[in-house]
């Protein structure tokens, strides 16, 4: 099979309708994409998953999600060969978050640039154990790449990494997203990173939780509706088994204002991907 070849759909029926009205320009702000024909990394953390672009594109379709933003999944690792034909298929309706080597060039970041990349994706599992002063040098030096272009950095991180960063954050003068939450971060830890003025939050992946993140995404919505984005996360790894639309109706619930929601959908993804 050819790279982004027409695959069989997964039926969108079978995903709940929006239980509120979604604003013109909607954006998912987190998905992946999975294509045969790709190289992935030697020994990926989960076996090929199910989630084409045929599939994405109708179910936002089916949901009225009008903007996404595709997030490099460590699957792939550093090779951005399929995040860039899908930049390229969908057009600048789409923007990209890239996994990127510290060798990469300027001129490879410009080409990615053009393409309709916004942030590097920093993952900082697989840099956990690195000492404190290492990690922020670290941090440092991706923003130092990109700064010159508008990017923003995107955080995939353990919640005990990040209280182990909160000093450098809260003064971190770049802006920075942060993964699903905070994945296991305090309300108390998240709100302090919310009050010093660079830091956005992804309202994704609950299901990475082991508790109820209800009352913690109510408190967030209730404090910084401004500085938090949606992201389905789709395909759900790592077995694919959620219904996206009820992922997506728990925003409601979260944020049951619609000029909140607006914020979250619209405008909040603005700023970061659509804006440079």
């Amino acid at each position: 099979m050819t790279p982004l070849e027409t695959t069989p759909l997964r039926a969108t029926t079978s995903n709940s309708r929006p239980g509120f009205t979604m604003p013109p320009l909607s954006c998912d702000a987190h998905f992946h994409v999975f294509e045969p024909g790709y190289a992935h990394v030697p020994e990926p953390l989960y076996t090929f998953p199910e989630g084409t672009l045929d599939q994405y594109l109708r179910l936002t379709e089916w949901l009225g999600i009008e903007r996404m933003v595709l997030v490099q999944p460590t699957f792939y690792g550093t090779d951005t060969s399929l995040l860039l034909d899908v930049l390229r298929k969908v057009g600048t309706r789409c923007r990209g978050v890239v996994r990127i080597e510290d060798s990469v060039t300027d001129a490879e970041l410009d080409r990615f640039h053009e393409a309709g990349v916004r942030a590097i994706r920093l993952d900082l599992f697989a840099r956990a154990s690195w000492p404190t002063d290492e990690l922020i040098a670290y941090i440092r030096a991706m923003a130092e790449r990109a700064r010159p272009r508008g990017w923003h950095l995107q955080f995939y991180t353990p919640g005990a990494v990040v209280r182990t960063l909160l000093p450098f954050l809260t003064v971190f003068e770049h802006p920075f997203v942060i993964d699903h939450m905070g994945y296991g971060m305090d309300l108390d830890g998240l709100l302090r990173l919310l009050a010093g003025g660079h830091c956005y939050l992804k309202l994704s992946g609950p299901y990475r939780w082991k508790t109820d993140v209800a009352p913690l995404a109510r408190a967030l919505v209730e404090a910084r509706p401004d500085r938090l984005l949606w992201g389905s996360d789709w395909p759900h790894l790592p077995d694919g088994q959620r219904d996206t639309g009820e992922l997506l109706n728990l925003l409601g619930d979260w944020a049951p204002s619609p000029e909140d929601r607006h914020q979250i959908l619209v405008e909040a993804p603005n700023r970061l991907f659509y804006e440079q």
